[in-house]
């Protein structure tokens, strides 16, 4: 395989072709292939810009010399944090000019990664616009630390910083999300449970049913990037955000449905108009109520949520 190995491929794909290579730069980075992505994927919020990051990262993985390599796999995702981090501040630029709320990209996620409790929490719509929240050094920091338990030193390298910087950039990174995350972990069940009840609600139409489920200062955030309909700005308030649905996207003509499936490790909706994809759905809930609604409708975002994504946090 030459330097233009292509990101974009499947893992499987990849890893059939290793079968007959035998370049060990190639092998390693097919083996941690699922991991970098995952990394690049929590930093950025982007599968299509992850994708990116892991074609520049192979493309200096190559030039390595790995006879001074002592861990490949820290290499990897030090070279995959500097591209990530690079690419952050480029997509800071996109998103001040971007039509509406920016989402992150979902993913179509195994069912299996429910269970895994911390990729699951790490990888919701919730956390990760909480993370949005964070600069790139602090969101890099906390994601290796937090997430992937990278000690200090490896990720005082992937940022150019001291260990004692980086300890103070975790602790004031950390203190900022558990300033905002939910209070307590709301099992699987739970969110099937309100998301079935929202389910129902929009595929009868009753609007008491979903006021029932939604939390009186229920957030909900729209993105159609400027391609499909959403909200310029997040809806407050639960008779506001039924009004949205029986009333802004209740006017498409058409049936709306939803289909339960499993987004970013978490129990979401897939929702279709007339049996086409108009929308990821995904929640935020506590005590048995929905108190975030995450709606992604650009299209641009959509094509993740078709086949699942493998990811991997070691």
């Amino acid at each position: 395989m030459d330097a233009r190995f292509d990101g974009r491929r499947r893992p499987g794909a990849a890893a059939k072709e290793s079968d007959h290579a035998t370049d060990p730069a190639t092998e390693a980075f097919v083996a941690h292939r699922n991991l970098l992505f995952t990394v690049a994927y929590e930093m950025l919020g982007s599968a299509a810009d992850a994708e990116d990051v892991l074609q520049e990262t192979w493309l200096r993985w190559v030039k390595v010399d790995l006879g001074q390599v002592r861990d490949q796999r820290a290499y990897l995702v030090r070279i995959t944090t500097r591209q990530s981090l690079n690419r952050l501040r480029t997509m800071t630029r996109r998103k001040e000019a971007y039509v509406g709320p920016w989402l992150p990209e979902p993913l179509l996620t195994a069912p299996d990664v429910v269970e895994d409790v911390e990729l699951a929490e790490s990888m919701s719509m919730a956390l990760m616009l909480i993370l949005e929240t964070l600069s790139p050094t602090e969101r890099a920091v906390f994601v290796l630390r937090e997430v992937f338990d990278v000690g200090y030193d490896e990720i005082a390298a992937a940022v150019d910083k001291s260990p004692a910087a980086v300890r103070q950039i975790a602790h004031r990174a950390r203190r900022h999300v558990e300033a905002r995350r939910p209070r307590e972990v709301v099992s699987p069940g739970e969110i099937r449970a309100a998301l079935e009840s929202f389910q129902r609600a929009l595929e009868t139409g009753d609007p008491q049913d979903l006021l029932d489920v939604l939390a009186p200062e229920v957030v909900l955030m729209s993105d159609g990037g400027g391609v499909k309909q959403a909200a310029l700005r997040p809806i407050i308030g639960a008779e506001k955000v039924a009004r949205m649905f029986f009333g802004g996207l209740g006017k498409v003509k058409g049936t709306l449905t939803g289909e339960p499936t499993v987004v970013n490790g978490n129990p979401a909706l897939l929702v279709r108009l007339d049996g086409e994809l108009d929308g990821v759905l995904a929640v935020r809930v506590e005590d048995a109520r929905i108190t975030g609604l995450y709606y992604v409708r650009n299209p641009e975002k959509l094509s993740r949520v078709e086949s699942e994504t493998p990811l991997a946090l070691r």
